[in-house]
């Protein structure tokens, strides 16, 4: 059934599913896939707290409120629940290298899993089945409600990510809290008071907002669930009211199977990609084609006269303006380049944390390359994920290399091996860094902590 005539208790029936179903009832395959978010955000905060720059006036805040029992991780400090969450979602979308869900473009879990973790300490001893089960449950929410849309939130100025994340965030927050249906539909409607990202964040060539987006609904979330558990109310019908979610963001345009089909059976949680590359979801097909005609043909950037990308609807906004995107002025605009992505593929032969700095950014090579990348729409684009490379040289001939979807998918996954490896990569990079032995022990622990009885404790170890 589609807008105008929604069932009556379509949060209830959620609310529902969120605080009661029981651990047991989640596949081994979400359970799995939810560890592997929590492994792969928690490094990529580990990352960030050395390598983000954007995120340290957020720490710094954070500390200034005072001691608490939650960690901002990397950096030794512990802070009250809210403060953790903010700082903790700063990190986790600062180097752009956390999980997306490519079906209906979204970063499920960037600012869940910094609320999670936030409570998990603050409200301790949470064992580590009820993490995994907010985790789950959290991330598919957010799955479900981008899957629902009928109309792009961008038609009405809005920058979806962080209004999404946040309503699966009070979930898992609400689930972690230990919150009845009720509660949880009031922790819903507490985030929906607080919930918004506005489309400039996409549009404008100076900020950093983009960076730390996640800050305000991480922390959002934490006060929500805190706050319905003290009793404030909330609405009856916060995602398909008459004034809900629905109605203010998309003009009440949404599909309620999609919301409804499969759950409590089918997690999309299991869909999610893993990025191989700390750059923009929609940029990995372009470096992996790049790569690949390195690898194939040996190319030369030197002797390249022109490069054009086919890309999709949704990729659109990682080529246009042109001039801005050849010529990106800040890391977060960069690794939301196609045309700087792929000529950083091309010219230095990879793509890793340390090609996106502000050394990097100012590569001449780079630039002059990034400089010839042109756009052209692809009329067979059926994905946001997937793209094609067309390189012409100086002596007239042509190469193309064509990624449907790049690694990293559903299809193409990351090995629990690369996930690792990944981990331990990016916790070297920590603003107290961890050895290798040290972070692949923690990597471990992460991967079973549904057998934790304090799963907080865990994060004792960073």
């Amino acid at each position: 059934m589609t807008s105008g005539a929604p069932s009556p208790g379509l949060s209830d029936v959620l609310c529902r599913h969120i605080a009661e179903l029981p651990f047991a009832a989640l596949p081994d395959a979400s359970a799995r896939a939810a560890k592997h978010a929590l492994l792969d955000a928690v490094g990529v905060m580990l990352a960030a707290s050395g390598a983000s720059a954007d995120a340290a006036p957020f720490i710094a805040l954070a500390r200034s409120g005072g001691a608490g029992p939650c960690a901002i991780l990397g950096t030794g400090a512990r802070v009250t629940a809210p403060f953790a969450a903010l700082a903790n979602g700063a990190l986790a979308h600062a180097l752009d290298y956390e999980d997306t869900f490519d079906a209906a473009p979204c970063h499920p879990n960037a600012s869940l899993v910094p609320a999670t973790l936030a409570l998990a300490q603050a409200l301790a001893p949470i064992d580590g089945r009820r993490l995994v089960s907010a985790l789950a449950l959290g991330c598919d929410l957010v799955c479900r409600l981008a899957l629902s849309l009928r109309r792009a939130m961008e038609e009405g100025g809005w920058y979806p990510p962080p209004i999404l994340g946040a309503l699966g965030a009070a979930a898992a927050a609400a689930r972690i809290t230990g919150l009845d249906a009720i509660q949880t539909r009031d922790a819903l409607s507490l985030v929906l008071c607080q919930a918004t990202a506005p489309g400039e964040i996409q549009h404008s060539g100076r900020t950093v907002i983009r960076a730390v987006r996640e800050a305000f609904p991480a922390q959002a979330a934490v006060l929500s669930a805190l706050l319905a558990r003290d009793g404030v109310r909330g609405f009856e019908a916060p995602l398909e009211g008459r004034a809900g979610f629905y109605r203010l963001y998309v003009d009440g345009r949404f599909d309620e199977r999609a919301m409804l089909e499969g759950l409590g059976t089918r997690f999309w949680g299991e869909r999610l990609s893993f990025k191989p590359w700390p750059a923009c979801r929609g940029t990995h097909a372009f470096i992996e084609a790049a790569l690949e005609l390195r690898a194939r043909h040996g190319v030369d950037w030197r002797r390249i006269e022109a490069i054009t990308v086919l890309v999709g609807p949704v990729q659109r906004m990682l080529v246009d303006p042109p001039l801005r995107k050849q010529a990106p002025q800040t890391v977060i605009d960069a690794k939301f380049s196609i045309p700087f992505a792929a000529a950083l593929a091309l010219v230095r032969g990879r793509v890793t944390l340390d090609d996106f700095t502000d050394e990097a950014l100012a590569d001449p090579q780079v630039r002059a390359l990034a400089g010839r990348v042109t756009a052209r729409d692809d009329p067979d684009s059926r994905t946001s994920a997937g793209g094609a490379l067309l390189v012409k040289l100086m002596d007239g001939s042509t190469l193309q290399a064509s990624v449907p979807m790049p690694l990293g998918c559903p299809d193409r996954p990351l090995s629990r091996e690369a996930l690792i490896a990944k981990f331990v990569d990016c916790a070297a990079r920590a603003a107290r860094p961890i050895t290798a032995s040290r972070a692949e022990q923690i990597a471990h622990r992460l991967l079973g902590i549904d057998a934790e009885p304090d799963s907080g404790r865990v994060f004792d170890l960073l």
